[in-house]
């Protein structure tokens, strides 16, 4: 900056900049209205329906780490409703005067043909075995291992073949 100003060419090369006039944009000729936030309110929501669910399942292709995310809440929340489910009537039972005590479930369960036993019992120690395995990950991530792609992938697949192994072992149990 020095040499411009030794020069004197300071005043000619302030001439010579572009205008401002050259950056100005041109005026919208979009005319905008006010509406009340029930209209904005209804605008949002018609909008929201057309959108897709996150995974977009048409986008992305099914990747083991997203199944195993959705697998696990559906199988925690299936382990819990039901859990819930039998300690409720389990305690409503008296009341109703329906015979749900540990001899009636025994005398129940033993009256049943080999293969619905192995049917119930495969129906619970899955989720059971997937849900438990899959929570032991969890874990292990929490202490900041098995955090890169390939080893998040890897723990994955061991935990799908642990469940099948572990509801083999709980089925002939």
């Amino acid at each position: 900056m020095l040499a411009v100003r030794a020069i004197g060419l300071r005043p000619a090369l302030r001439a010579s900049r572009p205008s401002a006039a050259l950056f100005r944009t041109a005026k919208r000729q979009i005319k905008t209205e006010t509406i009340s936030q029930a209209e904005a309110r209804l605008i949002l929501d018609r909008q929201r329906l057309h959108r897709p669910s996150s995974p977009h399942f048409t986008i992305y292709e099914p990747q083991v780490t997203w199944l195993l995310s959705i697998a696990h809440r559906v199988t925690g929340s299936a382990l819990s409703v039901g859990l819930y489910a039998f300690f409720l009537s389990y305690l409503a039972a008296p009341v109703v005067g329906i015979p749900l005590d540990s001899a009636h479930i025994v005398e129940f369960v033993h009256g049943l043909p080999e293969w619905m036993k192995y049917a119930g019992k495969t129906v619970i120690a899955a989720p059971f075995a997937f849900h438990s395995l899959n929570g032991v990950r969890h874990l292990v991530w929490d202490t900041t291992k098995l955090l890169n792609n390939n080893a998040v992938r890897t723990s994955g697949y061991a935990v799908l073949a642990g469940a099948i192994a572990g509801t083999a072992a709980l089925v002939v149990m």
